[in-house]
């Protein structure tokens, strides 16, 4: 079953390899991993996606929890949340496909962000099952490049990560 994990650490040099460490040295998959300092300078929030049984992942917490640099950890799907994710696709346009993949971006609530005389840049914004849609919508040929932010996540609600 596929996990969001969403961990408040210290800002520190080595806290992100700390984690992936940890990781690889269980024979662990990190799918999707975003880091960024939060409102207090001093910590960073890293949300991190990986899959496994409810023991693996309470392995996982487990082992996580022990880190010197980890303050709080919450599992997201344990609840109702929200998750994005980013992602920005360069296309060929060619004379023909320009109306098409306007079209197709305006569907999918896409904004096309840079345009040259043979190329569109598409950023998309939406749950994971979203860009995959969208990109399954896209001839492979006229993709010239894909970048994926991977997942954020914040619960919904009362439920917060915070000190």
């Amino acid at each position: 079953m596929r996990h969001i994990i969403s961990i408040l650490m210290e800002n520190e040099a080595g806290a992100l390899s700390r984690v992936a460490g940890l990781f690889s040295a269980r024979g662990y998959n990190i799918e999707s991993l975003t880091v960024a300092p939060t409102e207090d300078p001093s910590l960073s929030r890293m949300t991190l996606v990986t899959r496994g049984t409810d023991e693996i992942i309470e392995q996982i917490t487990k082992q996580l929890n022990k880190l010197i640099d980890v303050v709080k950890l919450m599992d997201m799907t344990e609840g109702p949340h929200i998750e994005r994710e980013m992602m920005l696709v360069k296309v060929n346009t060619g004379d023909d496909r320009r109306e098409e993949l306007k079209r197709n971006s305006d569907i999918f609530r896409g904004r096309i962000i840079d345009v040259t005389d043979k190329t569109y840049t598409i950023e998309l914004t939406g749950a994971g099952d979203k860009l995959d849609a969208f990109l399954e919508t896209l001839d492979p040929e006229v993709i010239i490049e894909v970048v994926r932010s991977g997942v954020s996540g914040i619960a919904r609600g009362d439920r917060a990560l915070k000190l």
